[in-house]
């Protein structure tokens, strides 16, 4: 009994393979191209239609046989885009699972159908080939032929990856021409605005030493935010070298003269004005005055004097304005008498005299000019 069944099945299964057997060339080998580092399906590109259509109908052919395990499908996954092997084997793995999904949905097959195996390297496409039983000559001829196809869509996949990248490399030499053009005429608007701006204005360039001698007055505004008004006069009595005197003055008192805070102080100063812009400047200043603190129970009251060193840069706002940024490092000497203000009457607590090294002014400067 079961020599006849297996006498009936392989009858069978020769009488399926006749049809096949009388084409020119049996369709067992197809290939299905990928677009490089893409691991989508896409049915109408590089011929993948017509080549589903050519499996499809031989799979109808043999649907039973398949659905039987007897011809598997074998379906090989391949990908070289990726940066290493694990990569492609894993774009070579989803690659395999589309085309067998487009197999499943539209032959109603099922997973067992399919023997799978993916690789690293050697294009981006899947191979799905069905293992008809053929004579030893036939096999060795498919054989052949496969490894023809696969050769050819790995030279296929090649020109494609090259000339995808010919086109981006052309298509990032003529941004980098066009932004390099843009930037170019940018900065020649830039400077013809600038000189027009110049020209209306009057403002001379960054760039032009002075030549003119000028008379200016000064603001500290720093000074101003503390409640002391500051004034002060400079006059450039050569492009490199300007004497400037400043003075701040005030006095308040609150809480019923139990709180004050008063002083005056003048500090002149010599500049030597470097480079050619001549806006930076090194300096030499004296600074003299008094002051009177009482902020807490004991107040202060003396003298102050000492000198330094300065330094600062002059930036330009426009023909008549101008930011002078400035600091002072050097020595203060204060001798100074403490007291206490006991019913309205002043009471001294003793004398102290304090040494400083370190800055001794800071300044951020309005400085108008007159002439």
């Amino acid at each position: 009994m079961n020599t006849i069944k297996k006498t009936v099945a392989t009858l069978l299964l020769l009488f399926v393979m006749l049809p096949l057997s009388a084409q020119e060339e049996p369709d067992t080998v197809y290939t299905f191209r990928f677009v490089p580092e893409d691991d989508m399906f896409y049915v109408p590109w590089g011929g993948n239609d017509k080549e589903l259509a050519r499996l499809e109908s031989c799979v109808a052919q043999l649907k039973e046989l398949i659905l039987s395990g007897k011809i598997p499908l074998l379906v090989d996954g391949y990908s070289s885009a990726g940066k290493s092997a694990a990569e492609n084997l894993a774009m070579a793995k989803i690659r395999s699972n589309r085309v067998k999904s487009e197999l499943i949905i539209r032959q109603q097959l099922v997973e067992e159908c399919f023997v799978t195996k993916n690789h690293s390297g050697s294009g981006d496409y899947v191979t799905v080939r069905i293992a008809v039983p053929v004579d030893k000559a036939e096999e060795e001829r498919l054989a052949t032929e496969r490894s023809r196809q696969q050769h050819k869509a790995a030279e296929e996949s090649e020109r494609q990856k090259q000339k995808q990248e010919q086109i981006a490399r052309e298509q990032n030499k003529a941004e980098e021409t066009r932004h390099a053009a843009e930037q170019a005429k940018a900065e020649r608007t830039d400077r013809q605005q600038a000189e027009q701006q110049n020209t209306l204005t009057g403002t001379p360039s960054e760039t032009k030493t002075p030549t003119d001698y000028q008379l200016s007055l000064r603001a500290n505004l720093l000074r101003w935010a503390t409640l002391t008004p500051d004034l002060g006069i400079e006059w450039r009595i050569s492009p490199s070298w300007g004497i400037a005197v400043n003075g701040s003055w005030t006095s308040w008192t609150w809480q019923d003269k139990e709180r004050r805070y008063a002083l005056w102080e003048v500090a002149p100063e010599v500049r030597w004005y470097l480079g050619e812009t001549k806006r930076g400047y090194l300096g030499a200043m004296f600074k003299a005055g008094e002051f009177n603190y009482k902020l807490s129970a004991t107040g202060k009251q003396g003298d102050l004097m000492g000198g330094g060193i300065t330094a600062g840069y002059q930036l330009r706002l426009n023909k008549a304005l101008s930011l002078d940024f400035n600091l002072g490092l050097g020595y203060l000497n204060a001798d100074y008498e403490k007291y206490e203000v006991i019913d309205g009457v002043r009471v001294r607590r003793g004398n102290e005299t304090k040494d400083w090294w370190g800055p001794i002014n800071a300044g951020v400067t309005l400085v108008w000019k007159l002439f």
